[in-house]
């Protein structure tokens, strides 16, 4: 009788057990997760106190399908780079251009003319386009023969030149000193002819070539100043002796001279101007360098006979004191007959008054 009493009990107690784990598993809440909370718990089952302390921010979760945006960055103004203007070379007061014109195809020994506008303020109005012819270095029957001094000397008539202006070294022989002479005297201008000498002609035949001047009128400034006339103003042409002595010659002829006269220099070598003050000159001419008569494309000559390198090799130079030089190219060549991208050329300057 008391094993069924015993019985009886336990089967109770084991039913009441499995019922209150039905209800207990029953009672757990399902989680709803809202898009909208700003926190939410990952701490069922812990006991409030303990809730707070492992509860973390999952704010961004509400983000989680969209696609960041990337903000754009505010575009920084270009920063504009200042370009100072080309610094001035030339002395105030003067404006130079150039254009050049082919002459090969019509005139042996001569490739080009080379003309430079020159105005300045010195300029007198009288000598408003005033035409100046100007060669140098024939080394006559160096690569110029008799064929081309006949024709250099048809294109310096064809220039219609108020005056005729020589840099020196006319030959590459005494013999050649009377027939070079003698054709360039055929040039006939308004204001004749002026020349200097150049290191041919003082090592060699001087007084032939003083002679042969004489006998044709011409004018040679061995560090001297000529004066040009025209409709009752003026402008001066001084020329340098030997301008490679400075022991002897190291003082220009234009030191005298007035600040507010128009002044050109004629010199055989550019490397005068620089060597010594040139004081009160408007424009040099020179020649000497034959453009380094063989050269790289025009760029770099190889040899060049100044002491100041590629600086005055040829064209529109300046000195230290801005004074502008008109360095030729020449017409003949000395050592070798030969010339590569260095044409041989006529110079025409004409002159124009600055008027603003």
């Amino acid at each position: 009788m008391k094993k069924l009493l015993y019985i009886s009990v336990l089967f109770l107690l084991l039913f009441s057990s499995c019922k209150s784990k039905r209800n207990l598993v029953s009672s757990i809440p399902q989680l709803v997760m809202k898009s909208d909370s700003t926190l939410l718990a990952d701490t069922i089952g812990l006991s409030s106190s303990l809730s707070p302390l492992l509860t973390f921010d999952q704010s961004d979760l509400r983000n989680i399908n969209r696609r960041p945006v990337k903000r754009q960055q505010a575009k920084k103004p270009e920063q504009k780079i200042a370009v100072k203007p080309p610094k001035k070379i030339v002395q105030r007061g003067t404006k130079i251009s150039s254009r050049t014109i082919d002459v090969s195809s019509v005139y042996k020994g001569v490739d080009r003319v080379k003309v430079y506008d020159f105005t300045h303020r010195d300029v007198p109005a009288s000598f408003e386009g005033f035409r100046i012819a100007f060669v140098s270095d024939l080394h006559y029957q160096s690569l110029l023969k008799e064929k081309g001094l006949n024709d250099l000397v048809r294109l310096l008539i064809a220039q219609r030149a108020d005056v005729l202006l020589i840099g020196g070294d006319f030959h590459e022989g005494c013999q050649y000193v009377p027939p070079v002479m003698a054709a360039l005297a055929k040039v006939k201008t308004p204001m004749g002819t002026y020349a200097v000498l150049g290191n041919n002609d003082y090592e060699a035949c001087y007084d032939d070539i003083v002679k042969e001047m004489n006998r044709y009128g011409m004018h040679l400034l061995e560090h001297k100043v000529d004066t040009l006339k025209r409709g009752g103003e003026e402008i001066l042409i001084a020329g340098v002796r030997n301008p490679f002595d400075l022991a002897k010659n190291g003082k220009s002829p234009t030191l005298g001279l007035s600040p507010d006269d128009f002044v050109i220099l004629l010199t055989h070598t550019p490397d005068y101007a620089e060597d010594v003050p040139i004081t009160n000159t408007d424009l040099v001419l020179a020649g000497h360098t034959h453009g380094g008569q063989v050269t790289l494309f025009g760029l770099y000559a190889p040899i060049v006979p100044s002491h100041y390198g590629q600086r005055f090799l040829r064209g529109l130079k300046y000195n230290s004191k801005y004074t502008p030089m008109i360095i030729t190219n020449g017409i003949g060549t000395s050592n070798k007959n030969i010339r590569l991208f260095a044409p041989a050329e006529v110079v025409v300057i004409v002159l124009h008054q600055l008027k603003d």
